[in-house]
């Protein structure tokens, strides 16, 4: 055989062979490439599919991360008349369909400047309770507030520790929700004009500092009580309300030392705007005077060293209301 015949017939051993692996090594070759080609594709398509459910299944949220925070002031806000005649809490609840189950509502056109739990410490004042709720919803959504409403009771038939329960109840909020602002409000104050606006401030703030009771004056500098607003920062950093008061009297003036001695001030709105009803009420029994206004003044150990972090709940437990 020539020369050029053994290359002519290498060339066509070469190309037959090339040939089979070819053919044997394609169907695996194409296939894991068609296959990884599809498999990108299809998982971006249900990508695009999966977002699309989603924004048709949560369009609320989706709105929500794009709609801007409320006014700082909210708008139309003015006095309003307190009538002291009450609903039950069957018609409260119809009365503020945008209240949930455990007495939480929010803005539904914008997002709240802040996350409130408005905390009352509780013990057989039904009548008031349903009056203050008649009031304080529409109030509450008035001024677009992201807010919960705490009702703490206490159970046992014993001295009432005021200070106590809104100490257990801080912390059982704070578990609750991620609430930035707390206010601690009697459940017989009613404010009287909605720019009053419950929220949190620089400071601690105290926003019952112009009672019709008192004549719409401050009865005296260092009164610190009715309702009171702390961020939680400030709360922890007083260590909350001293738990050693049970009776009337003596925790508000104590928590006014507080604030002092770690250097905050207290806050409070303009006398006009702050302007409050309270209702009128016999002192319960089991929470008599019981003149501890100087409690912590006679060699006690430091007042801070008592409060929210020394707190137990065998004085009572929270419940939310509507």
């Amino acid at each position: 055989m020539s020369w050029s015949k053994k290359v002519f017939f290498y060339i066509l051993t070469g190309l037959f062979f090339f040939s089979i692996c070819f053919l044997y090594v394609k169907p695996t070759w194409l296939l894991e490439i068609s296959f990884t080609k599809i498999r990108l594709r299809s998982h971006f398509q249900t990508q695009k599919s999966n977002i699309s459910y989603t924004a048709l299944q949560s369009s609320e949220n989706v709105e929500m991360e794009h709609i801007a925070l409320c006014p700082e002031i909210p708008t139309n806000l003015g006095p309003k008349v307190v009538d002291i005649s009450h609903e039950s809490l069957s018609n409260i609840a119809l009365e503020n369909p945008n209240v949930q189950i455990g007495g939480r509502s929010k803005p539904q056109t914008c997002i709240a400047q802040q996350k409130i739990a408005i905390i009352i410490p509780f013990r057989n004042r039904e009548h008031h309770l349903q009056i203050w709720l008649h009031h304080m919803h529409p109030f509450l959504q008035k001024q677009q507030g992201d807010y919960g409403i705490y009702v703490i009771e206490q159970i046992e038939n014993t001295t009432f520790n005021k200070a106590k329960l809104m100490n257990v109840c801080f912390k059982e909020a704070a578990k609750d929700y991620d609430y930035n602002c707390f206010i601690f409000s009697d459940v017989d104050i009613i404010p009287m004009d909605e720019r009053n606006l419950y929220r949190c401030s620089k400071n601690p703030k105290h926003m019952a500092n112009s009672l019709d009771k008192f004549n719409f004056r401050l009865p005296y500098d260092t009164i610190f009580g009715g309702v009171v607003a702390f961020t939680k920062e400030q709360f922890l950093k007083i260590n909350g309300f001293s738990n050693r008061f049970w009776g009337w009297g003596g925790e508000d003036d104590e928590l006014y030392n507080r604030v002092r001695s770690v250097g905050m001030r207290v806050e409070r709105p303009d006398q006009v705007i702050a302007r409050s009803r309270m209702i009128f009420h016999k002192r319960d029994v089991g929470n008599e005077e019981t003149g501890k206004s100087t409690h912590h003044d006679n060699g006690l150990p430091h007042p801070l060293h008592d409060g929210t972090g020394s707190s137990r709940h065998e004085s009572g437990s929270p419940d939310r209301k509507r």
